[in-house]
């Protein structure tokens, strides 16, 4: 026996999209043309830490590869010399 659940419904082709245009994000480092991450720029650091105090990934930041790469080597210096948190309470 064939399942007809299915014969009513639309393609999926066919449908409206739900949700709404989502900007593709850009490196902000490239747009600034930041010369090199210093992991004594703290302000520059904290925006690329969330509130819980993990490492922001590139999907979510739209950081380029090298230059999250970088970040992420900053981020992990400032944390030894105790200039940025690991954790938040």
């Amino acid at each position: 026996m064939k399942n007809d659940r299915g014969a009513a419904r639309k393609p999926k082709f066919d449908r409206p999209r739900r949700g709404m245009f989502r900007r593709k994000r850009v490196c902000r480092f490239c747009v600034d043309k930041v010369p090199f991450i210093d992991y004594k720029d703290v302000r520059m650091l904290i925006a690329s830490i969330p509130e819980r105090g993990k490492i922001q990934p590139r999907r979510l930041s739209g950081t380029c590869a090298p230059h999250q790469r970088k970040l992420q080597t900053a981020i992990k210096r400032a944390r030894q010399l105790a200039l940025i948190p690991y954790v938040t309470d």
